[in-house]
């Protein structure tokens, strides 16, 4: 069956139609955390209408988490387009906000050593291109980069021309850099700045993109404080995810689920690795498997 025809037929026959078995009816979820790109989204990262009824529901339900290396602007269409609201884990755990918009934590580089990496990375990795976040701000060097141009169209967002870092983030400071390049260039880029920057946490979401944040940041920091937020045990939670960013994730909940289409590493991290991929709709698919 092709992508399209698999759409369809979930769209016309409800994702209740497609699940295998009944419902988990003796697993309690009291809150889901999931990735966006790679996980919930399709591959050309955006929402797919079919999974919109029931990720709806169980975001009436419980807290449904988006824990993303996406800043919020990234985040808020997906919200919007699915149908729901909640809580959002920002750039890989570096800003964390509660369903009403409010910081629960942040994270950041202090502008100054943000303004020396950016030169390090102009300098020394001249094979990839670096945009710089920090709260609701995404600036970048040259927007018709066709690699910033490709993130704008994934994420759905706008960047804004500057190298004035300093004077975008004056002392609030920065969130996150993201590296896009080859692979080739993505996997020496992780390890060179991970080398130079150890206090930094540096790690790949896909084979094109890094993220590099604050010692601090991380998806499961992030899982730990939304479950104090909600009042919720991390025994009670799911989790879902695809790529190596994840992993922490994934290990910090009881019920982790992998992507079929998830890297073999995050595979073997995570409790049960679904059989469906993300654009077969597996986080719906599971969710209502968990009875949502």
């Amino acid at each position: 069956m092709s992508l399209c025809m698999g759409r369809f037929a979930i769209q016309t026959r409800r994702l209740v139609g497609l699940t295998k078995g009944a419902p988990v009816s003796d697993l309690r979820i009291d809150i889901v955390f999931t990735d966006v790109d790679g996980t919930l989204v399709d591959n050309d990262h955006h929402p797919i209408e079919a999974s919109a009824s029931v990720i709806s529901r169980a975001a009436r339900r419980v807290p449904l988490c988006l824990v993303s290396a996406r800043s919020p602007e990234g985040l808020y269409p997906i919200q919007r387009q699915l149908g729901f609201e909640g809580p959002l884990a920002c750039f890989s755990g570096a800003y964390v906000l509660d369903h009403e918009g409010n910081e629960l934590f942040s994270s950041v580089i202090p502008t100054g050593e943000a303004v020396e990496i950016k030169q390090y990375l102009e300098t020394d990795l001249p094979d990839v291109v670096a945009a710089t976040y920090g709260f609701h701000d995404w600036i970048v060097d040259d927007r018709s980069d066709p690699r910033i141009e490709r993130e704008e169209f994934y994420v759905q967002a706008t960047s804004r021309e500057s190298r004035d870092l300093a004077g975008t983030f004056g002392e609030r400071g920065v969130h996150k850099f993201l590296l896009m390049g080859e692979p080739d260039s993505i996997l020496s880029a992780e390890r060179t700045v991970a080398e130079r920057y150890p206090e930094l946490t540096v790690v790949r979401s896909n084979a094109t993109l890094c993220e590099v944040m604050s010692g601090e940041a991380s998806k499961s920091n992030a899982v730990r404080i939304l479950c104090e937020r909600y009042g919720v045990s991390p025994v009670h939670a799911a989790a879902f995810g695809d790529g190596p960013n994840d992993m922490d994730m994934l290990a910090a909940v009881d019920h982790s689920y992998a992507m079929a289409n998830g890297e073999e590493l995050v595979k073997r991290s995570a409790a049960r690795v679904l059989p469906w991929t993300n654009e077969e709709c597996g986080v719906a698919r599971m969710l209502e498997e968990l009875g949502f």
